[in-house]
């Protein structure tokens, strides 16, 4: 299943756009002076994306939120877009019923749930993904859906249409070249606990990929950006190991004096490890290469699933929190 959901990873944000573009929002009663995008794991990565891409280019902060309860300054001038892909996720859903209580404007990106129920219910803005599908293997619709759901409130002016379509068609145009460079850094990977770093901008891809390992093939490690871990981690891999392997995503649109220090990282690191590995981007525009890197680490992870003999599909020790919690009163 989850070699078919990366496969139709191109042909997701395609559909995405449609999906988005055939439906009716309605305006805020107010002006939005921020937003705020609330949503954990595979449904809450393409929040921290589109804080990458927008970041720079918006009158607006965009803040992301991870946990139960809403920062104290979210009011009537706050767009609470909350995204949860099964919509019973229950951070999110206390999240979203602090943002009523705080008349914030809600928008919500969902499945199917309880959230479906009450944006239907109350008639917030809302874009339904397609169900039944690890949330994870669904970031090509909610991360398009958030862009999209930012543009028709104004907030975002980030041409869309063509750089997705363009994305997709490269996608699929060279997929056996993107499967042969995952090999390549999946078999240098194999039994290594890694460290994925990314320049600021693109820190969300490097999460992205832990997660993608985390979850998919089973593997712990952790992520980190440049320039923040010149400051800090760096020095911690002089206690590093042959067990251990790094690896620096690079893309066009660094800082220089990022992509400086990355090459001086890369270096100090390969002292203390022989596996220091390094991913480039490709498109001509931060989202494509943004959707590259997504659709290539996926890959990445799948090999990876395969060559530590794992059940990709598993989240046993999750569902098992889950169960946990709902024990607890």
């Amino acid at each position: 299943m989850m070699l078919s959901l990366i496969e139709k990873f191109p042909g997701h944000i395609v559909d995405a756009v449609t999906l988005a573009k055939n439906s009716a929002f309605k305006k805020p009663q107010n002006e939005i002076r921020n937003v705020i995008i609330t949503g954990l794991g595979g449904s809450g990565i393409g929040a921290s994306m589109v804080q990458d891409l927008l970041s720079a280019h918006v009158e607006v902060p965009i803040v992301i939120n991870k946990d139960y309860h809403l920062p104290a300054f979210a009011g009537e001038n706050t767009l609470v877009i909350a995204c949860s892909y099964s919509g019973d996720t229950e951070e999110t859903i206390s999240a979203l019923q602090q943002a009523e209580d705080c008349s914030c404007e809600i928008a919500i990106i969902t499945s199917g749930g309880y959230m479906l129920e009450i944006a239907r219910q109350k008639g917030y803005n809302h874009l339904v993904m397609p169900a039944g599908n690890p949330p994870r293997s669904m970031l090509g619709y909610s991360l398009v859906f958030q862009l999209y759901m930012l543009a028709n409130y104004g907030i975002s002016r980030l041409a869309l249409d063509n750089d997705i379509l363009l994305t997709s068609e490269y996608l699929r145009e060279n997929r056996e070249k993107i499967q042969t460079d995952a090999r390549y850094i999946t078999v240098r990977l194999h039994k290594k606990v890694f460290a994925i770093y990314a320049c600021s901008g693109f820190g969300s891809i490097a999460e992205r990929f832990r997660q993608q390992l985390n979850e998919n093939a089973k593997m712990p490690g952790w992520n980190g950006t440049i320039p923040e871990m010149n400051h800090n981690e760096l020095v911690g891999w002089q206690g590093g190991d042959a067990n251990l392997a790094a690896v620096f995503i690079h893309t066009p649109f660094d800082d220089k004096r990022n992509q400086r220090r990355a090459e001086i990282s890369a270096q100090i690191i390969s002292d203390s490890t022989p596996t220091v590995l390094h991913i480039q981007a490709i498109g001509e525009t931060p989202l494509r290469a943004m959707l590259y890197l997504i659709h290539l680490t996926d890959w990445i992870s799948f090999y990876l699933s395969e060559l530590n003999g794992v059940d990709i599909m598993d989240i046993q020790v999750i569902n098992h929190l889950k169960k946990e919690l709902a024990n607890y009163r």
